[in-house]
């Protein structure tokens, strides 16, 4: 049973206000093209609109570019071109120009957005080895100054409460992403992005902790974005899917994608 406390989220909205539908995404004509060794590569986004609270699908096979859209929408890395790319973390707040930050190279900026409204689960978890299961899913909290108190009712929520005091080598594969998913909702961020989260574990495994990935973001009105390669794995989980067209070179490389939503 979910007790994960609501009261206070950044992100959180009024029941049955659902003819609400505040864009936390706005992006119209970016493009990011990318050169190496000689191939080229291009990802065009002629019109993606992302509501506050959406679960998102992105599904695609490996090398067509979900990787660098998931780079754009985390402000890692800076569009070649764009119509406008604009960053609403919550409702009433005025919509952040995210290409003016680029331009203007207000890089501290757009590092401190990342830190304060996303979270991130890697395919791999990514934790860090020397601490503590604790330790880790409190880490952003920490780094913002926020009460460490919420490590121990998440980690109640994701099944691992026996676990806060281990290292990440004493857990199992599917032990260590969960540690991973709590890591990226410590902190309440506005949108959590899950790039093949679940790559790594058995099809039975995958599915559980994926459910209850899903479950959690629900709970807290996080707005999601799950990158796979398997639309089958998260379609029964009432994500909606971007689309996706892959237009391939004459050596059947990827040489352009087109995604839109």
């Amino acid at each position: 049973m979910m007790h994960v406390h609501q009261q206070g989220h950044r992100g959180s909205r009024a029941p049955g206000r659902s003819d609400e539908r505040v864009l936390i995404y706005h992006l119209r004509d970016v493009v990011k093209t990318r050169e190496a060794e000689g191939v080229a590569f291009k990802l065009k986004v002629p019109s993606l609109q992302i509501a506050l609270g959406e679960k998102i699908a992105l599904i695609g096979e490996s090398g067509c570019g979900k990787s660098t859209l998931l780079d754009l929408l985390t402000f890692i890395s800076r569009p070649t071109a764009v119509g406008a790319f604009r960053f609403r973390p919550e409702p009433g707040a005025a919509p952040i120009d995210i290409q003016a930050h680029w331009e203007k190279k207000q890089f501290n900026e757009l590092s401190d957005l990342r830190m304060l409204r996303l979270g991130y689960v890697m395919q791999t978890g990514g934790l860090l080895p020397y601490l503590t299961v604790r330790e880790n899913i409190g880490l952003s909290r920490r780094l913002l100054g926020l009460d460490p108190d919420a490590v121990d009712e998440l980690a109640y929520d994701l099944g691992i409460h026996k676990h806060l005091d281990k290292k990440p080598s004493q857990l199992s594969t599917g032990e260590r992403q969960r540690v991973a998913i709590g890591r990226a909702l410590a902190h309440r961020p506005s949108i959590v992005i899950a790039d093949e989260p679940t790559a790594s574990l058995d099809p039975i495994a995958a599915q559980r902790i994926m459910a209850l990935f899903i479950e959690m973001v629900e709970s807290l009105n996080i707005t999601v974005i799950v990158a796979s390669h398997a639309w089958r794995h998260v379609k029964s989980l009432g994500l909606r899917r971007l689309k996706l067209r892959i237009h391939k070179d004459v050596d059947g490389g990827v040489a352009e994608t087109i995604v839109s939503g």
